[in-house]
C-alpha cells in the first residue's frame, strides 16, 4: 500500500476512534457530564492520540531506515563491481524504481529481457549497467515489497490495537484530559527535539567533512591562502581569503543601502506618517522580503547590471567592463535587505514609551529633536541588533551573488570588478558528479563551516547588544 493512502488510513481510524471514545465516555455515565471527570471531546482524543502517535512514528522510523537497511542487505551482491559503491547503489535504486513500475514475475527474467522491458516503461538501461546492478536490482525491488506490506500490517496492526485498548480504559473517572494535555506536552517537547537534533546534525556533517579535507589539504593554505584555483584534475590552490572578501565587500555595499534606507523608512512609518498612510506602506515594503533570492538575482543581471555599464562602462565613465560586479550585488542585495531593517527597527521605535515622547515634547524639544536625542537613542541597542541579523542575511545569500557579481575570486578595492562570495563557491564545488572523497569537493563543507561560524557569531554578537543594552520600560 502506497504510504500516502497508508496515512489515510491511520487518519481514518483516528477520527472513528475520536467519536467511538466520545460515545462510549457519555454512554458510561449514562449521558450526565457531571459525572464524568473530563468533557467527552476529551476522551475522544484520547482514544485518536493513542493512535496517531505510536502509528505515525512508526510509520516515519520506518520509512526513515527501511532504505538504509534495504542498501545494506543488497551491497553485498555488489561488492565485485568497480566504482564508487554509493554511485553503484544510486544505480540499482534507479533500476529496482523501474522494475517497481514493472510488475509482474520479474524474478526469473533475463538481464536482456530486463533491459527491454524497462526500456519499454522509460528506465535507460545500458551495456554499462552490468548483470550484477540488475540483479541486486530484482533484490532490492523484492525486499522492498516486503518491506511495504511490513509495513502496512504493523502499522494498522498498531492502530487498531491502541484504538481497541484506549476504547477499554474509558471510565467516567478517566482522567482524559490530564493524558491528552500530557501528550500535548509531549508532542511540543518532541517537536523542540526534532529542531535541536536537525541543527546538531547539520553541524556534525560539517565538521566531519570538514575534518576529511583537512586530512587532505593542509588548513594554513586553505585559511591563509590568497589563491582560490580548484582543479579537479590536481594541482588546486584553494585559499579562503578572496571568498572571504569578496563576501564581506559585496555585505558591507548591501548594508550601506539597506540600513539608511531602512532606518529613515522606519522612522517615517513610526513617527510621521498617519494612521492610513502606515497601512498601506508598511505592507507594501514588506513585501519586499517575500520576492524570492533568484528573482532579486535576475533583477540584477537582466536590469541593474545593465544600467550601471551605461553610467560607468565603456559607454560612461569606463570603469566598468561587464554587467556582473561588486557594485551590481551589492545594490540589489542592499534592496532585498531593506525590509528586515525596517520592520526590525519600526517594532523598536514603537516600543519605546510613548510617555518619553511626551515628555521630551512637554520641555520644550521638537518633534525632530525628540526623535533624534530620545526615541534614537532608546531604540539604539535594537536597532544595531537589526542591523547585524540583515548582516548574517547578507553573508549567507547566494543567488543574487551568483547572477549579479560573477564568479571571479580576487582581492581588489575595485566595486566595478566580478568578485565571488563562499556561498557561490559552494554551489560551484558541488554541482554535477563529484568524487567526494577528493579535496576538490570537500571544500564545500569547510567553506560553509567557515560561513555557519561567522554568521553564528553575528547572530550571537547581535543577541548580546540587544540584552546587554536593552532599556526596561514599565
Amino acid at each position: 500500500m502506497p504510504l500516502g493512502w497508508l496515512f489515510l488510513l491511520v487518519l481514518l481510524i483516528a477520527a472513528v476512534g475520536y467519536f467511538a471514545g466520545r460515545t462510549r465516555a457519555l454512554g458510561s455515565a449514562g449521558g450526565d457530564i457531571r459525572a464524568m471527570h473530563s468533557l467527552p471531546g476529551a476522551y475522544g482524543w484520547n482514544v485518536a492520540m493513542a493512535v496517531l502517535i505510536p502509528s505515525l512514528a512508526l510509520l516515519a522510523l520506518w520509512s526513515a531506515f527501511a532504505p538504509f537497511i534495504l542498501e545494506r542487505m543488497v551491497a553485498p551482491m555488489m561488492a565485485g563491481q568497480e566504482g564508487n559503491m554509493s554511485l553503484l547503489m544510486s544505480d540499482v535504486r534507479r533500476v529496482a524504481e523501474g522494475l517497481t513500475v514493472l510488475g509482474g514475475d520479474i524474478g526469473s527474467a533475463t538481464a536482456e529481457g530486463l533491459r527491454d522491458r524497462l526500456a519499454g516503461v522509460g528506465v535507460a538501461v545500458g551495456s554499462e549497467v552490468s548483470d550484477a546492478t540488475l540483479a541486486a536490482a530484482v533484490r532490492y525491488d523484492v525486499l522492498s515489497a516486503r518491506s511495504h506490506w511490513a509495513l502496512t500490517v504493523l502499522v494498522l496492526a498498531l492502530a487498531l490495537g491502541a484504538a481497541a485498548w484506549s476504547l477499554r480504559r474509558i471510565t467516567p473517572a478517566l482522567r482524559a484530559r490530564n493524558e491528552v494535555e500530557t501528550g500535548i506536552k509531549g508532542l511540543l517537547i518532541a517537536a523542540a527535539l526534532v529542531a535541536i537534533a536537525t541543527t546538531i546534525g547539520i553541524v556534525m556533517a560539517l565538521i566531519f567533512n570538514t575534518i576529511k579535507f583537512f586530512q587532505v589539504y593542509p588548513a594554513s593554505d586553505f585559511f591563509f591562502g590568497a589563491t582560490w584555483s580548484p582543479s579537479f584534475g590536481g594541482g588546486s590552490e584553494l585559499g579562503i581569503l578572496p571568498l572571504v572578501w569578496g563576501t564581506l565587500y559585496i555585505s558591507a555595499i548591501a548594508l550601506v543601502v539597506a540600513v539608511p534606507l531602512g532606518l529613515l523608512s522606519a522612522i517615517y512609518l513610526s513617527e510621521y506618517a498617519s494612521h492610513r498612510v502606515r497601512s498601506w506602506a508598511k505592507p507594501m515594503l514588506e513585501v519586499l522580503a517575500g520576492i524570492p533570492s533568484i528573482v532579486y538575482g535576475l533583477f540584477a543581471l537582466l536590469t541593474v547590471g545593465p544600467a550601471l555599464l551605461v553610467v560607468f562602462g565603456d559607454g560612461g565613465l569606463g570603469w566598468m567592463q561587464g554587467g556582473t560586479a561588486v557594485i551590481t550585488a551589492g545594490l540589489v542585495m542592499g534592496i532585498m535587505l531593506i525590509p528586515f531593517v525596517s520592520s526590525l527597527s519600526d517594532d523598536i521605535i514603537n516600543a519605546v514609551p510613548q510617555s518619553m515622547r511626551d515628555g521630551s515634547l512637554g520641555l520644550g524639544a521638537t518633534h525632530s529633536e525628540t526623535i533624534r536625542q530620545v526615541v534614537l537613542p532608546a531604540a539604539l541597542p535594537g536597532i544595531a541588533g537589526a542591523v547585524l541579523l540583515a548582516a548574517s542575511r547578507a553573508i549567507g545569500e547566494t543567488m543574487i551573488v551568483v547572477l549579479g557579481a560573477g564568479a571571479a575570486a580576487r582581492l581588489s578595492l575595485n566595486p566595478f570588478e566580478a568578485m565571488t562570495t563562499i556561498t557561490a563557491k559552494i554551489v560551484s564545488q558541488l554541482t554535477g558528479d563529484q568524487d567526494f572523497t577528493s579535496p576538490e569537493a570537500l571544500v564545500a563543507f569547510s567553506l560553509a563551516m567557515t560561513l555557519f561560524v561567522v554568521t553564528l557569531c553575528l547572530n550571537i554578537l547581535a543577541l548580546w547588544i540587544v540584552r546587554r543594552y536593552r532599556e526596561q520600560y514599565e
